[in-house]
This record gives structure tokens, C-alpha cells and sequence, in this order.
């Protein structure tokens, strides 16, 4: 009997963490060529900035890994703006992004440099 209530009270928390976490929505994605800074202000709502936040961002370049940022917070409860240099970005190069929330999810978008 109290391994069914432990089940259930451990399937009741994983529903509750799943139900309170999501993907961010979107990202919006800007790239200056005289500075060959890739700027992203990623969208993502969440009622408690410090506990379920944007958690990690994995940038390639040509399918290869440039960047894996690890971040412990969240600017704020609608959006993470980030901002990282790519020196090696020439024009018609891709970009791909994997954003992924800190419980669960994760976004990816790609982009070729114009």
C-alpha cells in the first residue's frame, strides 16, 4: 500500500512539474555584421523567473557546436536576451539554435546569415 501511494504521489509531481513547464515560444534573431554579434531575445513566460528559466543555449555554425551557454536565471518573466560574438560568420553560413527550458523543452530554430 504505500508503494501505490508513493507511485501516486510521484506521478501527481511529475504531472504538476510537466503541466508548469514549456518550450519557449519563440526567439527573435538578429545578426550585425560589423560587429558579428548574434543577438537573440528568446520569449518565454514563466511566473518564477529564478526557479524555471531559459536554461541552456547551443548555437552551431555550419552544423558545428560554437556555443553551449549554461544559465541559471531568467532576465525576467517574459523573455532572456542574450548576445554572443561569431567571429567566424560569413555570409550564406547557417545558424542553428537549440534553446532549451530549464524543466522541460526545447526550441530550435535556423537561420542563413544574408
Amino acid at each position: 500500500m504505500k508503494r501505490i501511494t508513493l507511485l501516486v504521489i510521484l506521478f501527481l509531481a511529475v504531472a504538476v512539474t510537466c503541466a508548469y513547464a514549456h518550450t519557449p515560444s519563440d526567439v527573435k534573431i538578429t545578426f550585425d555584421w560589423k560587429t558579428k554579434v548574434l543577438t537573440l531575445v528568446i520569449m518565454h513566460d514563466t511566473p518564477d523567473p529564478l526557479r524555471h528559466y531559459i536554461g541552456r543555449v547551443n548555437i552551431e555554425l555550419n552544423g558545428k557546436e560554437v556555443i553551449n551557454d549554461k544559465l541559471t536565471r531568467q532576465d525576467n518573466s517574459t523573455s532572456q536576451t542574450l548576445s554572443y560574438t561569431i567571429p567566424d560568420a560569413q555570409p550564406g553560413d547557417i545558424i542553428t539554435l537549440y534553446v532549451h527550458c530549464s524543466i522541460i523543452g526545447r526550441l530550435k530554430r535556423k537561420i542563413t546569415l544574408e
